[in-house]
């Protein structure tokens, strides 16, 4: 289950498949604390590619972007030598990709209600599913502070 509350502040509550292990992830800005050990960290993507996974752009700035249309999609590279990798259909991050060394090192995909994040170097790998999006009311204040 993720909880956000725009624009800075998430919560994801996982439970992983076959009930192994379960933790939390809470993010704020650029700051991410894991619960559940290390089972559950390993899994995690950083903050910039945990944003991408809930549909936000966080990325660290750096100079030079480039950008390109490719037919209905826009294609941004940031950095030199490329750091970042964005791809937007019309008005949607579909997939964010961290580069280095000219190598995508990890990687978000987000198409339709699957998200995906890859880990290339340590060969982990998280999916997600969404189920359903609610808007509601404020979320007490506790859900932030899991510690």
């Amino acid at each position: 289950m993720a909880r956000v509350a725009g624009p800075d502040s998430a919560r994801l509550d996982l439970f992983l498949a076959g009930g192994f292990g379960s933790g939390a992830a809470v993010l704020i800005a650029d700051s991410l604390r894991v619960t559940g050990g290390s089972v559950a960290r390993r899994f995690i993507p950083p903050p910039p590619l945990l944003w991408a996974a809930l549909g936000r752009l966080a990325v660290p700035s750096a100079t030079d972007t480039t950008a390109r249309v490719d037919g209905e999609l826009l294609r941004v590279d940031i950095g030199k030598p490329t750091n970042w990798r964005l791809t937007f259909r019309r008005d949607s991050l579909v997939r964010v990709e961290r580069i280095r060394g000219g190598r995508i090192i990890e990687w978000v995909e987000r198409n339709g209600a699957n998200v995906r994040y890859r880990s290339e170097e340590a060969r982990r790998a998280l999916s997600l599913t969404v189920k359903r999006v609610l808007e509601v009311p404020p979320f007490d204040a506790s859900i932030w502070a899991p510690f």
